[in-house]
């Protein structure tokens, strides 16, 4: 029940095969069911598995954030405030930022432990989700992107983090406390179902396959992953990473093929193969490695490192930004915080200039130049978390802090 836990290519000849085929196509189109088509005394039919979702189309095989783009804005955000919400653990409320002034602009009390700030699938509204630790009075907050101004809380069971459906049929919940996935309704937020995730202690970050045929969370206390079949909500595998630390944030390469994982405690990202799921390599970044986030034009990754390996860090720590090549898998350039500090989340600016995150132990919101590296730093409420930038390019939103495609 609601609120009960405490949460600490083939040729064809034959018309009867050509007409099969096509039988097919439209089923898939539908989005639907995908079955293969079978000749007289092949044996017993298979069973009807549900096809992958009917999500938007993929542009570009090479690039699956190619509509993430500077200048693809969707008219789905015109008339949007192009605002930085700030997300405030500790003080229960969001600071709300203008970009072109770096002031602050207003703020607002939401609920308990306000995590991240998320857009929905459809582009209009950003949802906080405060997940009230050790209560149980966990919440989302909706937040109109034309008003900038929050609406009524819906309440929901540990709202850590919350992602979508590729075809948008569903949100998804990460009740991280609960070691579970709901899926509710995306816009009234009614519960479907939930998909226990037991092996994955401290699940909190999510991608999706270029298809959207799975998705990948970490479990940042058990040093794992675990994968998901989002259509059919069952648990497809878990994976241990061999250096057994606290992964984080995950985000897909741009050809689909690999998933990189931020892990704090290992301080470097792990390349994840996603569809054997197996591990195949580590790249070291800088000092408590939390969250990813793809450059505009899909080439470079964006890696805060936090500065502490601890989950409670100090202020000043070493934090920095890693700039990976997608292409090469090497770091490039790594910009440490002037004075020290504790880049934690966010996003890229609609432009692709700035990246701003928040400085997690420090109680500021960092705007990043992705070309120098400079900062500029602006003072929010206690431990800022997952903020988000608003309005960013793309078709729809995956969720988190606007994993866009």
């Amino acid at each position: 029940m609601e609120g009960q836990g405490v949460f600490v290519k083939r040729r064809l000849h034959s018309p009867v095969l050509l007409l099969a085929a096509l039988a097919v196509a439209v089923t898939a189109e539908s989005g639907l069911a995908q079955i293969a088509p079978r000749q007289a005394g092949s044996g017993p039919a298979p069973a009807v598995t549900v096809a992958p979702p009917r999500m938007p189309a993929v542009v570009d095989a090479n690039n699956l954030y190619s509509e993430t783009a500077s200048g693809r804005m969707s008219a789905a955000v015109s008339g949007a405030l192009e605002r930085v919400y700030v997300p405030n653990l500790k003080s229960n409320d969001v600071y709300v930022i203008d970009p072109a002034t770096f002031k602050v602009v207003d703020r607002f009390k939401v609920g308990v432990n306000p995590q991240h700030v998320v857009p929905s699938w459809d582009l209009r509204t950003l949802w906080v989700a405060n997940n009230a630790e050790g209560r149980t009075d966990g919440a989302l907050t909706p937040i109109d992107p034309k008003t900038g101004k929050p609406g009524e809380a819906k309440s929901v069971d540990d709202p850590y983090n919350m992602y979508f459906t590729p075809d948008g049929s569903s949100a998804i919940v990460v009740a991280e406390a609960l070691k579970r996935l709901d899926f509710r309704d995306p816009q009234t937020m009614v519960l479907q179902s939930s998909l226990p995730t037991p092996q994955c202690d401290g699940i909190n970050h999510a991608d999706f396959a270029i298809d959207g045929s799975y998705a990948i969370f970490t479990c940042e206390f058990e040093g794992g992953l675990v994968k998901i079949d989002p259509v059919n909500r069952k648990v497809l595998g878990y994976l241990k990473l061999s250096k057994g630390g606290m992964p984080q944030d995950i985000r897909v390469s741009p050809d689909g093929k690999l998933f990189y994982v931020a892990d704090m405690m290992a301080n470097g990202v792990f390349v994840v193969n996603g569809e054997n799921f197996t591990e195949i390599g580590f790249i070291a970044t800088g000092v408590g490695t939390h969250g990813l986030y793809p450059s505009r034009d899909g080439k470079k990754l964006y890696i805060t490192n936090r500065g502490s390996n601890k989950i409670h860090g100090s202020p000043h720590g070493k934090g920095s930004v890693s700039v990976l090549d997608f292409a090469t898998r090497k770091v490039e350039a790594t910009w440490p915080i002037p004075g020290g500090g504790s880049p934690d989340m966010g996003n890229v600016s609609a432009d692709g200039r700035l990246l701003w995150v928040s400085g997690r132990y420090d109680n500021v919101v960092y705007a990043i130049d992705t070309t120098s590296g400079s900062v500029k730093t602006i003072r929010v409420g206690t431990e800022p978390h997952g903020l988000t930038v608003w309005p960013q390019p793309g078709r729809y939103s995956l969720g988190h802090t606007g994993n866009m495609r």
